[in-house]
């Protein structure tokens, strides 16, 4: 048995999960990765010793428990879990269906859930392991007329992780939120991105966030999705593991300017904010 760390790794036929896998398969570790189609993992990634391509549906339990099983079968173990299964949804609040809504939280947010729920018993009982739950930068600033669906789920992710990191330290298991900015992957692509199916005309500057990145920045983000990846990898085997882990420069900017705001309106509503007890005279 191959004794180099073993991870999993869902969404993994494309963007940064492919990136990562490929990286990871590089450097000889085992790899478990997921997809809707394990015919696209080896078509993309090819044959290796230490990779096993999995078909899962990351919305149905019995499908990620077994795909679980399957892992520990053939490696003995699971080292590192990496929740990256998702996709975008572009759209104001008022035009997207409750489906729609809906169904984005099914991938994004309780799919994730489902690796959770299926993987902690194997890593609690080895009392080791780190869970790295992909979110965005749109999980952290909500600033993205047009997203904020999909911002709201990554939102939810990063609330989820940082729960989960207090719950699983007892037993020797780390969880890092990573929150990545624009990467040049195919995440901007009709496959990846989704849009309303009934769109409100009026609003226009959703119209135009939609538009930008459909046909301006897809394609020419900044981000090199194989350096991300080898981040991922240093933070993974980092004896400092962050729990917030963000990817860009552009993400580094925007965290920086929602954490001024946020402090920004702090100040200003301070004194009146804090003079809520019972025994302070407002």
């Amino acid at each position: 048995m191959n004794m180099q760390k073993t991870w999993f790794v869902t969404g993994a036929s494309k963007g940064l999960g492919l990136s990562l896998v490929k990286q990871l398969l590089n450097k000889g570790y085992n790899v478990a990765a997921t997809s809707r189609n394990a015919a696209d993992l080896d078509k993309a990634v090819g044959n290796h010793d230490n990779f096993l391509p999995l078909t899962v549906n990351i919305k149905a339990e019995d499908s990620v428990s077994d795909a679980i099983a399957q892992t520990i079968a053939r490696f003995g173990k699971i080292d590192v879990v990496v929740n990256n299964a998702g996709y975008g949804l572009t759209g104001s609040l008022e035009e997207l269906s409750d489906e729609e809504a809906r169904e984005n939280f099914n991938v994004n947010v309780f799919g994730s859930l489902n690796v959770i729920r299926a993987v902690m018993p194997y890593l609690r009982a080895q009392q080791s392991g780190h869970i790295f739950n992909v979110s965005s930068i749109g999980g952290f600033t909500g600033n993205f007329p047009g997203f904020g669906i999909y911002c709201a789920t990554k939102f939810a992710v990063q609330g989820l992780t940082e729960s989960l990191s207090a719950e699983a330290k007892e037993f020797g298991i780390k969880a890092t939120i990573v929150s990545p900015g624009y990467f040049r992957t195919n995440f901007l692509e009709p496959d990846s991105l989704s849009t309303p199916k009934n769109e409100i005309q009026a609003y226009k500057q959703v119209r135009a966030v939609q538009a930008a990145h459909q046909n301006d920045i897809n394609g020419n983000q900044a981000g090199d999705p194989e350096k991300a990846a080898l981040v991922m990898i240093a933070a993974a085997e980092s004896a400092n593991a962050p729990m917030h882990l963000f990817l860009g420069a552009d993400a580094y900017a925007l965290a920086e300017k929602k954490i001024a705001d946020v402090q920004a309106d702090m100040e200003a509503w301070r004194k009146l904010a804090t003079a809520t007890g019972f025994e302070v005279e407002v």
